[in-house]
């Protein structure tokens, strides 16, 4: 058998390409499937959801580089003729399938890795020694969930091209018993001798444009996963009076945590704060109500508000209630020290952070660090292998006095 195609059949170059690549395009879709519907519950439930999309993540990488090597060599490749160039439109057709193909086995792959690339602290490591990240990709939430969209959307699509290859390969087989089926799995010498004739340029053309105008549908597919909303749910100051009461007009309350050695990074959706501020004394109070249940945290969000976890169903609320201190010393941030409630479980918090106020307009942020175990959080987590005690917990807002 030769390395190089002929106007006859298919070289064996092309041919291990061609299997090599299905088998891992139709693996990555599988174990992702399977992936997906993994049970969510302890540790050792977690540890097969990480070691399952890590797996996916890396047979589609590894489809993405050959199907780089593949497309190489059959650009410097002869395509064998086709064997009833009198069938237009069944020839356009197949024209278009196999050009919508090769585009999903590029885009589809490499969308995983921007998915991967944009998810803030990433989520199940890819199983080799290159780099993580592409370049020049932020890590962001929304960024990360418009990728994700298209890509679970994607795989779906050449799922769909696949059966309409099979299909167009078993009506060779099977209905016109013309032998194309040898030119690329059976013996290239049994392959027929096509006709002479081959299509002009236009036909090719024409069909790249249709296969890519198929692959552009899913990239105005609205993201499906619940972003966080930057703009809090905000309430008036509970104390009334001049020169205390401040009403948050922006702002964000985000999360950190350690999950198989990454940070991941979410925010809660809705909170609102009662802000009791007196800028003479620099003192005053602050109450943070957070709905537990709008919290997103990348492909864990489900997780973290379960019951293992944060159990939204039982705990629906979280709250902060705290005195503000003044600086103790000239440069140095407030203090709210007070108690923090999480999962029905109070233990006394304190939250240094830094304000700026210009003429009725107040900036603010701050971070703290609790540690899940002193409120019951993953009790089935004892070491931080899969989830990490400590908890960042930060917000950054603007407020206007009223």
């Amino acid at each position: 058998m030769k390395a190089s195609n002929t106007p006859r059949a298919y070289g064996w170059v092309a041919r291990m390409f061609h299997w090599t690549v299905a088998v891992l395009i139709l693996a990555a879709i599988a174990i992702g499937l399977y992936a997906d519907n993994l049970p969510e519950g302890g540790e050792a439930q977690l540890q097969a959801i990480f070691a399952a999309y890590s797996v996916h993540k890396t047979v589609g990488m590894a489809a993405l580089i050959l199907v780089a090597a593949r497309l190489l060599w059959t650009l410097a490749q002869p395509k064998p003729r086709p064997l009833h160039p009198e069938r237009r439109l069944e020839n356009f057709a197949a024209e278009v399938v196999h050009w919508a193909l090769w585009i999903g086995m590029i885009v589809l792959p490499l969308s995983g890795w921007l998915l991967h690339s944009a998810a803030p602290g990433g989520f199940a490591r890819i199983l080799w020694p290159f780099g993580q990240r592409l370049p020049f990709v932020p890590e962001d939430l929304a960024l990360s969930e418009r990728f994700a969209t298209f890509h679970e959307v994607g795989w779906w699509l050449l799922a769909g091209l696949i059966a309409l290859h099979v299909v167009g390969a078993l009506k060779h087989a099977i209905i016109d018993r013309d032998g194309a089926m040898s030119r690329m799995a059976g013996n290239p010498n049994r392959a027929p001798e096509p006709p002479a004739a081959r299509p002009g340029i236009l036909p090719h053309v024409l069909a790249a444009v249709a296969a890519l105008a198929i692959w552009v549908g899913p990239a105005f597919i609205p993201a499906t996963s619940p972003v966080a909303e930057e703009t809090p749910l905000a309430s008036a100051a509970p104390q009334a009076g001049p020169a205390s009461g401040w009403a948050v007009e922006q702002g964000v309350l985000g999360i950190e945590v350690t999950q198989a050695g990454s940070t991941v990074a979410g925010q809660f959706g809705q909170w609102q704060a009662d802000i009791a501020y007196d800028p003479a004394s620099r003192a005053g109070r602050v109450t943070v109500d957070v709905d537990i249940a709008s919290l997103t945290l990348g492909a864990v969000s489900e997780a973290a508000k379960g019951p293992d976890f944060l159990n939204a169903a039982a705990h629906p609320a979280a709250t902060f209630e705290a005195e503000i201190l003044p600086p103790p010393a000239a440069g140095q941030p407030h203090v709210a020290r007070g108690r923090l409630t999480v999962a029905g479980q109070t233990v006394d918090a304190e939250l240094p952070f830094e304000l700026t106020i210009e003429g009725d307009v107040a900036q603010a942020k701050g971070r703290m660090r609790v540690d899940r175990r002193d409120f019951g959080i993953g009790a089935g987590y004892a070491d931080e292998s899969t989830v990490g005690f400590a908890v960042e917990i930060g917000f950054e807002l603007s407020a206007k006095q009223q």
